[in-house]
């Protein structure tokens, strides 16, 4: 577990082409901030995790359950475990993840 992590210490990662920092992980859940560049591209995927986000900054066009979102700054969302989404970066900028349980996939 990594309750406190100051923003030097924080671990850079890279999936699917994008940028990434690992930051606090508890004992169920942890927090990430993407660094979504304009050439990023998230397609479909899943994981055993819910992922909830809170939009920093860019626009993004988030598809999942049938649906697609337009999302910007301020904007938040949850995505349930095991349900197929993706990511259309419009415009660069940073999301902050919390996933439940914890990926092992980012360690």
């Amino acid at each position: 577990m990594k309750n406190i992590v100051k923003k030097e210490n924080a671990v850079s990662r890279q999936f699917l082409g994008v940028d990434f920092v690992v930051l606090s992980i508890g004992r169920d859940s942890m927090v990430t901030k993407m660094l979504y560049k304009s050439t990023d591209n998230v397609p479909f995927h899943k994981h055993p995790n819910e992922q909830s986000g809170y939009v920093i900054s860019g626009k993004y066009n988030l598809k999942f359950g049938g649906e697609e979102f337009a999302l910007s700054e301020g904007d938040t969302y949850s995505i349930p475990a095991n349900i197929e989404h993706s990511i259309e970066i419009i415009e660069a900028g940073e999301v902050v993840d919390v996933f439940t349980p914890i990926r092992q996939d980012y360690l």
